[in-house]
């Protein structure tokens, strides 16, 4: 007998002494071969990881000194599993989905900004500033409609950039 097939046998004897007298169950069998089951395949599901990476690609190309628009959008990340998984080999299109969404709709578009200024103030302490949808924005607003549309495009501008 070769060494390898020594030691393999010694396992195998070992364990048969440490089973021996006791109940086998479901558990115990997917004790043990629970290690096959992940082989060549990450813990982490899918849909999270392409939400990493688009969270990722939103901190590393986002202008924003504050952090809330960041925040905003990765929430809204978080909640598009959808939009996520119909564009799975490509994350940032669904992030240009998203980011289309948000700007062709007033609506979302002003719901959207209204909840940076929430966040800001989170952040910050201070009271936030809320733009009216025609209103011009307060000479101390970080987030107005007109910046975070401009901070909007050029992130879609910079994944225009990569995508060719």
């Amino acid at each position: 007998m070769s060494k390898s097939e020594e030691d393999k046998e010694k396992d195998l004897e070992l364990r048969r002494d440490a089973l021996r007298g006791r109940q086998f169950s479901l558990a115990d069998l997917i004790g043990q071969e629970g290690g096959g089951f992940l082989k060549g395949e990450s813990p982490v599901p899918f849909i999270i990881r392409l939400k990493t990476e688009i969270k990722l690609f939103i901190s590393n190309n986002l202008r924003d000194s504050s952090g809330a628009l960041q925040a905003v959008l990765q929430d809204m990340v978080d909640g598009a599993d959808n939009k996520i998984g119909n564009h799975d080999t490509d994350p940032l299109s669904a992030l240009r989905a998203i980011i289309e969404e948000i700007m062709e709709s007033d609506n979302l578009y002003y719901d959207f900004v209204r909840r940076v200024d929430l966040k800001s103030g989170q952040i910050s302490g201070d009271r936030p500033y809320f733009q009216k949808p025609g209103q011009p924005a307060h000479p101390e607003d970080e987030y107005s409609h007109e910046s975070v549309k401009e901070k909007l495009s050029e992130l879609l501008s910079i994944i225009d950039t990569i995508q060719g």
